[in-house]
Parts: structure tokens; C-alpha cells; sequence
């Protein structure tokens, strides 16, 4: 629900817009918000009485991790779980108990949604007390570059994710070691993935010399990136001596880091994923009965294309086809001055879904 712009409070009716609405990051009145949809009692209560200087960020927080679970949805559409509502609670002292390669996913992509997002923002000057990254303009960066322009500052993105993110998980048991591990892999994906710019310099365009600076990849890229480590996750078992230590929800990692030195990048899980084909009300799985899947589909990956077999017929589903009826703009035509003129067509289109046998209980 977005209210005003960018504001993400789930209040009814909105809270009416104040005289800096036409700021896209603007901050509500922080007693307006008392509910991100993305976050659980825990992070609300923190954002309401953690330090204030750092109520400024709290509409970006909120955002980027937004942005993470709609990248998590995106990246699972076409598998068995999909990144259902009702797995987005991120700290283990509420209902989200698993330990499994999907709830790392959850904690890596929005952890780093959220040090994305004030990252961007922080370069783009929307913070008063933060901005480009400029500590390593004028130095030499290798044979005929040096460091310049605007870096995005991802020193500060990280330090602000680290303490919104983290501050989340209570617990002091192996899930809770397991979440934070995962956080700071979201967080190391961020930096792992940004890239190097540059503009030349020199007599009639010779590009004698280059200045460069690091930027942000795009989010898909990002969403990748961790999708692949997710393929790859490492299951691990935890020495209880080190359980006793207590977790880094105060923002510590000694625990962690002594914990999996040599993998701090990548994606750890305790526990096997469960079935997702059947639906399992007590574990909060839906199953895959229902789900639409795409066969003989354009412009889709050999992936996609093999989704019914994955959603269905792998899961002792049938596929089914249904004829449906579409409508989407053709026709379009340039008006002079200045607008598109569409006509509404309708079309008949094929969906397919998974469906139970004939005579199957």
C-alpha cells in the first residue's frame, strides 16, 4: 500500500500529505506510521524509540525492503515456494521458526534491499548528513584511470542496514546465528556485484586518462546473484559451544564470524526444505495445486518453460488448459500534441494450471 508517494504506513484512511510530499523519500509523522508492512512488532517498537537520529531512514528502510521481497517473489514465481506472504518475518522469535535455503534467501535479499536502497539514496543527497564517497578521489586506481565522481556510498548503506536489519532477531539459538550470517551475506552481495565507471579525459577525446567511480548494479542483477547462491547454499551444523555465546542482535559478530569464517559470503542453511507440493496448513505451505505454470510460452527461459512440470506433474498434478480472455491496448497512434491514442483489443489466450487427478482424494 503506498499512501502519498513513497509512504508505506498501513494506517486507513492515509495520513494527509505534509508540505515536503513533493520530496519522493519524505518522512512522515513518525506517530502516523506505526506499522511498515514488511516488518513485525519488533522493528515497528525499534523505529519508534531507537535513537532518533536515525528515524530519518525509516522510509527508505521500509522501501528497499520492498523492493527485496518483490525481488523475491520475481526469482521464485515458477518454483514450488514462491516467496509467500506468510514466510516475510524476519526474526525468529515470532512465527518463522525454519532454517531452511529459502527463509537465508529471505534474510539475504532483504538485507540487502535495504542497504541498497540507502545507498541510492544517500548518493543522490536525499540525507543531510550523507553523500557521495569520495575517499578515494585523486588516487590512482590502476594504469591510466584514477578515482573520481560520485562512488555510491556503500560504507553507509551497510552500517544503516546492518542496524535495522539485525537489530530484528531476539533469539540466541542456531536459527538466530543462522539469520544474521545470511543478513551480512545480503549485505556482502551488494558490494560483490557494484561496478566501476568511467568517463575519459584527453586532447580531442584520446581517453588518455579515465576517472572512475564504483556504482550500484541494478536490483535484478542483485536478485541473481543471490538467487545463484541460493542454488548453492551450504547446509551446516552448529557447534552448541558456540550457541552459548549469544547471537550479534546487539550489532556484534564475533559469534558468527568465528562461526563460518571461510563461507561469510555465502548463503548457509540448517534444516531441509519441506515438501512444497502439498499443501501443509501447520508448516504454512500452500502447495502447488492452483498455481499457473507456462508451457509453450515466448520469450520465457528453458527454466520457466519447464514450470509445469515442476509445479504439476512432478507434484502428481495434471496440467490443465484454460482459454481466457484478454484485453490490452493496440492500435496506438501518435495525436498531435502530445498524446497516445489506444484502442482496447481482446483476445483469447492460453493459461495453464495445476490441477488435481479425476477421483483424486
Amino acid at each position: 500500500m503506498l499512501c502519498h508517494l513513497q509512504c508505506l504506513c498501513m494506517v486507513s484512511p492515509c495520513p494527509p500529505p505534509t508540505p515536503h510530499q513533493g520530496n519522493p523519500h519524505y518522512i512522515i509523522p513518525i506517530h502516523h506510521c506505526l506499522t511498515f508492512p514488511l516488518f513485525d512488532r519488533s522493528v515497528n517498537n525499534f523505529l519508534i524509540t531507537g535513537p532518533k537520529a536515525y528515524l530519518t531512514y525509516t522510509t527508505s528502510v521500509a522501501l528497499g525492503a520492498q523492493s527485496g521481497i518483490e525481488e523475491c517473489k520475481f526469482q521464485f514465481a515458477w518454483e514450488r515456494w514462491n516467496c509467500p506472504e506468510n514466510a516475510l518475518q524476519l526474526s525468529t522469535h515470532n512465527r518463522l521458526r525454519s532454517a531452511t535455503r529459502e527463509t537465508s534467501f529471505i534474510h539475504a535479499i532483504s538485507s540487502a534491499g535495504v542497504m541498497y536502497t540507502i545507498t541510492k539514496n544517500c548518493s543522490m543527497g536525499d540525507f543531510e548528513n550523507c553523500g557521495c564517497d569520495e575517499s578515494k578521489n585523486g588516487k590512482t586506481g590502476g594504469h591510466g584511470w584514477i578515482w573520481g565522481g560520485c562512488s555510491d556510498n556503500v560504507e553507509f548503506g551497510e552500517r544503516i542496514s546492518k542496524l535495522f536489519v539485525d537489530s530484528l532477531e531476539k533469539g540466541k539459538d542456531a536459527r538466530a546465528l543462522m539469520n544474521l550470517h545470511n543478513n551480512r551475506a545480503g549485505r556482502l552481495a551488494v558490494r560483490a556485484i557494484m561496478k566501476r565507471t568511467c568517463k575519459c579525459h584527453g586532447i580531442s577525446g584520446s581517453c588518455s586518462i579515465q576517472t572512475c567511480w564504483l556504482q550500484l548494479a541494478d536490483f535484478r542483477e542483485m536478485g541473481d546473484y543471490l538467487k545463484a547462491k541460493y542454488e548453492r547454499a551450504l547446509k551446516i551444523e552448529m557447534d552448541k559451544r558456540q550457541l552459548r555465546a549469544g547471537n550479534s542482535a546487539e550489532g556484534h559478530w564475533a559469534p558468527t564470524e568465528g562461526f563460518l569464517p571461510s563461507a561469510e559470503a555465502e548463503l548457509i542453511f540448517l534444516e531441509e526444505s519441506p515438501d512444497y507440493c502439498t499443501r501443509n496448513s501447520s508448516l504454512g505451505i500452500y502447495g502447488t495445486e492452483g498455481r499457473e505454470c507456462l508451457q509453450n510460452s515466448h520469450n520465457t527461459s528453458r527454466w520457466e518453460q519447464r514450470s509445469c512440470g515442476r509445479l504439476c506433474t512432478e507434484c502428481g498434478l495434471q496440467v490443465e488448459e484454460r482459454r481466457t480472455e484478454a484485453i490490452s491496448s493496440c492500435n496506438c497512434k501518435f495525436q498531435w500534441c502530445c498524446t497516445v491514442r489506444c484502442d482496447q483489443c481482446r483476445h483469447v489466450v492460453n493459461k495453464y494450471y495445476c490441477t488435481s487427478s479425476p477421483g483424486s482424494a
